[in-house]
């Protein structure tokens, strides 16, 4: 960065640092003593959604990966598509398998960015729930290589928490890469895995 774009105020982007993934489970941990939620199994990658042949080859190829693991019990992994018009690469893990759906995560990232769509990458997340049936996603961006937290309220209305949000931005400060610029928590209404 030159000091022209200094004093323009102009910034590079933040690389996206995909390893910052690894650190949901030491959050979860926080995340259950601080509030009292724990992991669903639930997680998901949105992309935007895009056309070709080469595309299809990388979500086939994601797809075979994930589908491979012995060890993945219930559904296997699915795309969906949702109302915005973004794909979602759908995880279902048991609640006690967190490393494992990271690592789901991670590799579908991975591969998408390796075979030239890390542009079409917009984020990833990981679901949680309490005892009295609150949901929480923990959203991580893509481009900004940070995470924040998204709390529907419950019942059918498209309204959030954001008392419980900012609670959860507090107690997971120490634990994951928060990103500081509330205008850039964006809901992600329906999103699966959530």
């Amino acid at each position: 960065m030159g000091l022209l774009d200094i004093l323009l105020g102009r910034t590079k982007p933040v690389a996206p640092d995909l390893d910052q993934l690894f650190a949901l489970p030491s959050a979860a941990i926080t995340l259950e003593a601080a509030a009292g939620f724990t992991p669903t199994g639930g997680g998901a990658v949105c992309f935007a959604t895009v056309e070709g042949a080469a595309f299809e080859q990388t979500h086939r190829e994601v797809q075979a990966l994930l589908d491979a693991d012995a060890e993945r019990a219930g559904p296997p992994v699915e795309l969906r598509q949702d109302d915005y018009g973004y794909s979602w690469l759908v995880s279902q893990r048991t609640p006690d398998q967190l490393p494992q759906l990271v690592n789901d995560l991670h590799a579908v990232n991975s591969s998408m960015e390796v075979n030239g769509f890390g542009p079409q990458l917009l984020c990833s997340l990981a679901g949680f729930r309490d005892d009295s049936g609150r949901s929480l996603a923990l959203v991580y961006l893509y481009k900004r290589g940070t995470f924040y937290p998204f709390a529907p309220r419950p019942g059918g209305a498209q309204r959030r928490d954001n008392a419980l949000e900012l609670q959860i931005k507090a107690a997971l400060a120490s634990d994951l890469r928060i990103e500081q610029d509330l205008s850039r928590w964006f809901p992600v209404w329906g999103a699966p895995g959530l």
